[in-house]
């Protein structure tokens, strides 16, 4: 008998706990579809259309519910003969500037269309926008320009500008481009500029983190098509989803819970997925989110965390934020890319708290300094430089940090000049 068989006695369709997994309804965000359907109304009567822009935390259903209801905006649109309605789908996540973002969109376009793709480097970033507006106008109608993970371009937000001005500007005749934004940062909006706030007037809709009552019907649903009959406790569910409500409050992190749980029952060829198994999977599924949150940080978190682990690895922690901001400062100069400020910093510090990953202490020396918070890195220095060199744009700095942590005295002058 083969060392691999196929499973026949826990797993039926595993497909329903994948995360490409695209339900037939959204549930418990009856509130958020609604106010999602009223921002997109006017499309199907031939309105201005506002921007629309979805903020919550990793999980919490924003990404889903777009695919969901601009499928659904697709079908109906296709009714009217005087709706002329296209979709372009960019994935922002390994995007960090407006060029990247237009040059994204122009090649998400072409592809669609089997035409050649445009080169990522080489133009002005005025070129590219003029190349994207004549792709624009060639389809006509109205464009939904859904930018998944759009804070990841941080202050390089020119994209946003030019886009909904570009029909008033006289870039584009034929078209009304509608930008459709998703984020994972609440406070993306307040690191815009002002003239980008301004330009945007996009409706705003919530996804706040769901709580263990919202969760089980959630789950329910892809366990009956994912399991066998009878093969799951009457307690798992219910675990999986109280463990992901206490936790992050997401419903991926509780569907992959409950996939590790069947995946434990299936090593071990027993025909009950237990209680047991939930907890033994959600101390596996711990360690590996550690990582997990460090890759889906934005590009403004990784370098914070970068500026912390450069500390780490000189040893000169724990390090105040005003210290830390100068350094985070000299690697986005490294990187040629835009810095915030440093409030901006501590919430990014904040989030990474949250998330675990950093140990924040609390100093107070009275009246000399007053208080202030100290931070340090809460898991391995290893770990951290694993995922930034699994980064691109950070592997440099990544490779000097883990020299640095060899030896604190190898690269100084180049580790001082970033």
């Amino acid at each position: 008998m083969g060392m691999f068989q196929r499973d026949r006695q826990v797993f039926a369709d595993a497909q329903p706990l994948d995360d490409s997994y695209e339900p037939e309804d959204i549930r418990e965000r009856d509130e958020e579809l609604e106010k999602y359907q009223r921002a997109l109304q006017p499309i199907i009567d031939n309105r201005p259309t506002s921007n629309i822009f979805l903020y919550g935390k990793t999980g919490t259903g924003k990404t889903v519910a777009t695919k969901f209801m601009l499928s659904h905006l697709e079908n109906d649109a296709a009714e009217y003969d005087d709706v002329d309605l296209s979709t372009v789908w960019v994935s922002c996540e390994n995007l960090s500037s407006s060029y990247q973002v237009a040059v994204a969109l122009v090649n998400e376009i072409r592809k669609s269309q089997n035409r050649d793709r445009i080169s990522t480097t080489g133009y002005s970033q005025q070129r590219v926008f003029d190349i994207l507006y004549e792709e624009l106008d060639a389809l006509g109608g109205t464009v939904v320009i859904v930018l998944d993970e759009i804070d990841n371009i941080g202050n390089s937000d020119d994209i946003l500008y030019g886009l909904p001005r570009a029909r008033s500007n006289g870039y584009v005749g034929d078209v009304r481009p509608v930008i459709i934004g998703i984020s994972n940062d609440f406070q993306f909006r307040d690191n815009l500029s002002p003239k980008v706030k301004d330009t945007l007037a996009e409706k705003e809709i919530l996804f706040p983190p769901y709580d263990a009552n919202q969760l089980r019907p959630i789950l329910e649903p892809r366990a009956e098509k994912a399991f066998y009959d009878g093969i799951l406790d009457g307690d798992v569910v219910p675990l999986c989803a109280a463990f992901a409500a206490q936790d992050t409050g997401s419903a991926r992190q509780a569907i992959r819970l409950l996939r590790e749980a069947g995946e434990l029952a299936q090593a071990e060829d027993v025909d009950t997925v237990t209680e047991e198994h939930v907890r033994d999977a959600q101390d596996e599924l711990e360690k590996n989110q550690l990582y997990e949150g460090m890759q889906e940080l934005t590009t403004q978190g990784h370098a914070v965390l970068c500026a912390l682990a450069y500390r780490q690895a000189l040893n000169k922690v724990p390090v105040r934020s005003r210290d830390l901001y100068e350094r985070y400062v000299k690697i986005c100069d490294r990187l040629d890319a835009d810095s915030v400020s440093e409030r901006r910093v501590r919430d990014h510090l904040s989030d990474m708290n949250m998330l675990g990953l950093i140990s924040v202490y609390e100093r107070n020396e009275g009246l000399s300094a007053g208080r202030y918070h100290e931070y340090e890195l809460d898991v391995p220095l290893n770990a951290v430089l694993e995922v930034l060199l699994s980064t691109n744009r950070f592997e440099e700095v990544a490779n000097i940090i883990r020299s640095t942590a060899d030896d604190n005295n190898l690269l100084q002058s180049d580790i001082s000049d970033y």
